[in-house]
Order: C-alpha cells, then structure tokens, then sequence
C-alpha cells in the first residue's frame, strides 16, 4: 500500500512539481502543476499534502467542491493522494491563522515542496501582493502503481 512517505519520495526526486486535479462545476476534470509537499497541518497534529496557489480556477473549484487529487510521480512511478483541500488565505482566513502565521506558513509549504529562495523579503511580498493562499489535502486514499 502507497503512503505519504512514498508520495514525498517521488516528490523530491521531481522538484517537488505534481499535477492537482480539481473538479469543475460541469463536473469535468480541472488538472495543473504545482510545487506540493508533504508536511505536518499548522492547525492539527496530521500528514498532509501541501501546496501554495493563486490559480483563481483552482482556487474557485476548490472552494465550491473540495476535492482534490494530487499525483506525484517520478519516471514512470507514481502515487495519487486523494482527499478533501482546506485553503488558508487572505481571502480564506481560519480564525487560528493571522497574517504574521499565514505569512510564515507559506514559506514553510513552499520549503516542504522542496523551495528555497535568496530574498525571503522579496517572497513574501510576492505572496501578499498576489494574495496566495496555503491549500492542506488531509489524505482519504493514498494509491499508486508500485
């Protein structure tokens, strides 16, 4: 059975990038790349896939049906984690997260999807200005072909 170690695994060998897949409101498949990792939930003591976006589809898909899969994969490798997103944001505050708390949690999501920057100033006025959101997927079914 696939695990969120395995999903890590893969996802470093491949700078952290996974295709999220979102459902759209027709009910067809929304898919994109992102920089994902697997990290502990600011909020709760569990694994979670983790990831920073701005997508304003993904972001919409996700407010109005949460879920979400994320495969990571490596050559021909691979391991899906399916489940429910939680985004945190300025346009999705949670009450236990300031703007100092959101500001620190999207260096560590980024950090855990395998980032790193020169100008920490720099990344986090980018974030704020693009108003990017943390999105946290708790995982109902892990899977993959190996």
């Amino acid at each position: 059975m696939a695990t969120l170690t395995d999903a890590a695994a893969l996802g470093a060998g491949e700078s952290g990038l996974v295709v999220v897949s979102t459902l759209r409101a027709d009910l067809t498949i929304q898919a994109s790349v992102v920089n994902a990792g697997v990290l502990r939930h600011p909020l709760r003591d569990v694994e979670v896939v983790g990831f920073v976006t701005y997508g304003k589809v993904k972001l919409a898909n996700l407010r109005e049906r949460p879920q979400l899969t994320a495969t990571f994969r490596k050559g021909w490798q691979w391991v899906a984690v399916e489940g429910a997103a939680e985004i945190i944001g300025p346009d999705d505050p949670h009450g236990q997260v300031d703007d100092e708390r959101l500001r620190v949690l999207l260096r560590e999501v980024f950090t855990a999807a395998g980032g790193t920057h020169d100008d920490w100033d720099a990344y986090d006025r980018v974030m704020a200005e693009q108003r990017r959101a943390a999105v946290f997927v708790e995982p109902k079914r892990v899977y993959s072909n190996g």
